[in-house]
């Protein structure tokens, strides 16, 4: 069904997108993994010399054509928001980090990475609960399963962030990074955002966002 767009889900959007750029940021600091398409990033971005948020923004328009041409459905606002703001929002919030926390210990790398994922699935309830278009990288699966016919959702889901992961750490090796320093982009934080993010984001999906917008019943 589609979904009437209005201030209220603009700025649930809105929220979800800083929130969830904000939590990449403290995953960058914590450095025990951040999210498969951020892996790639990561990787990325050590063999690119250009800011991060610059990089981000060519990266995602890329797929953005990706998904233009091949079913532009599940391109909406958020998907723009998205592309745009996450990137500078992450730089912004990495750097400014890296000035509060210098030299973490392994006891602060943890703490960051527990609230930098309470955080990620907080703004992804905003996010999804909006449902105003999707991330270019969501889009490349949900084309490949719904427009393409091409298996089901959550295995062909797990095959693009393991290839983001692989593609992410080959693209880290090739700048010179070395193969010990390979957990801070794809390790035990990689993970948990790839396969135990659901239960949390539904629980704020039902306990936070769908009240906020007003809607028992919302498709996640």
């Amino acid at each position: 069904m589609k979904r009437e767009i209005n201030v209220k889900r603009i700025g649930m959007t809105l929220f979800g997108v800083i929130i969830c750029a904000v939590s990449v940021g403290i995953f960058k600091i914590a450095a025990l993994g951040v999210d498969p398409f951020q892996s790639f990033m990561a990787g990325l971005d050590a063999l690119i010399p250009i800011g991060f948020g610059t990089l981000y923004v060519i990266t995602n328009a890329v797929l953005l054509v990706f998904a233009l041409v091949f079913d532009r459905h599940y391109i909406g606002i958020a998907t723009f928001i998205n592309l745009f703001l996450l990137g500078y929002i992450t730089q912004f919030t990495y750097e400014f980090l890296q000035t509060v926390i210098v030299n973490p210990t392994i006891v602060t790398r943890v703490i960051c990475l527990i609230v930098g994922i309470v955080i990620i699935c907080f703004g992804s309830a905003f996010y999804m609960t909006a449902d105003l278009g999707v991330s270019t990288y969501d889009a490349i699966a949900l084309i490949i399963v719904n427009t393409w016919k091409k298996g089901k959702f959550q295995y062909v889901r797990i095959i693009t962030d393991v290839v983001c992961v692989i593609l992410g750490c080959v693209l880290f090796l090739m700048s010179g990074g070395g193969p010990a320093q390979i957990p801070t982009i794809a390790g035990v934080g990689t993970i948990i955002t790839a396969f135990f993010m659901g239960p949390l984001i539904e629980f704020f999906n039902v306990h936070v966002a769908r009240p906020i917008l007003g809607s028992k019943k919302e498709k996640t």
